[in-house]
């Protein structure tokens, strides 16, 4: 028998490590096939100061699409399966329509929220749709919960930063207010709905973490996330340790949790200091 060439044995290994990393790409959640997207908020900042500027001075046009995450739920609909929602609320955009021109409110509208969404993608999230002022994403859960929850943590994190490092500094050259962002986040099985029998009909996402992820947001500070409890518990132990349980007052904190029944708890990040 011929022995077996060097190359040949070179190619066997390489489609092996090929497998291999296929494999553990599919396992850590990345999806098959896809490489992660998840960029440093230095990036992310530049990115973002160059197309705020460019839309400010009217020479760029934010393109919005949210046919990703319909494209993903599509293959989903009529089912359950776990997600991590992300509600990202503009700080104070009631006030700002009472006092601000209708052409600068629009553009501080669509650049908060068409910026978000780009950092929300850049982490492998997917923006649902917009309500308002605020944006509703989701980070799949189905391969690795753990990773998704921190995923989406990393996002908000990154969301602030582009907030008061990206978007502020050339809001503020240009009289613009300030901006700030307050997030909620929430992990666990959500029902994918389609409103309509044809594949064009728009989906949503039902569950409770849907409801949750809203309240908390509602909690939420400015510049500041906060968390489930079951989001809480997916977190790498140092991560788990830069967040602060919230006192909530019974009476107006309803929701429980799913597997004991105890009153759901909810942790705020803590303020650097």
């Amino acid at each position: 028998m011929a022995p077996e060439k060097k190359e040949d044995k070179k190619e066997v290994k390489k489609e092996d490590d090929n497998s291999t990393k296929a494999l553990l790409g599919m396992m850590m959640g990345s999806g098959s096939g896809n490489k992660s997207k998840v960029v440093d908020s230095e990036t992310l900042v530049a990115q973002t100061q160059d197309r705020l500027w460019r839309a400010l001075k009217r020479r760029y046009q934010y393109d919005s699409s949210l046919q990703p995450a319909q494209n993903y739920l599509l293959d989903h609909v009529s089912s359950k399966i776990p997600l991590v929602i992300m509600y990202a609320d503009l700080v104070g955009s009631t006030n700002m329509s009472m006092s601000l021109p209708v052409d600068k409110l629009v553009t501080i509208i669509r650049s908060f929220t068409q910026e978000m969404s780009s950092v929300v993608e850049s982490h492998d999230g997917l923006v649902l749709k917009y309500v308002g002022d605020a944006i509703i994403a989701f980070f799949p859960a189905s391969y690795n919960r753990y990773m998704a929850c921190d995923k989406a943590v990393q996002c908000a994190k990154s969301m602030i930063t582009v907030v008061k490092n990206g978007i502020n500094p050339i809001l503020n050259q240009y009289d613009y207010p300030e901006l700030a962002v307050k997030i909620g986040v929430d992990v666990g099985d959500n029902v994918i709905v389609q409103y309509g029998h044809d594949k064009s009909s728009p989906i949503d996402i039902l569950g409770y973490c849907m409801n949750i992820a809203a309240k908390i947001t509602s909690l939420t500070g400015p510049n500041r996330i906060s968390i489930g409890e079951d989001v809480h518990a997916l977190l790498h132990p140092s991560e788990k340790a830069k967040f602060n349980e919230m006192k909530l007052n019974p009476e107006d904190w309803k929701y429980r949790n799913r597997q004991t029944d105890q009153l759901y708890r909810v942790y705020a990040a803590k303020e650097k200091g």
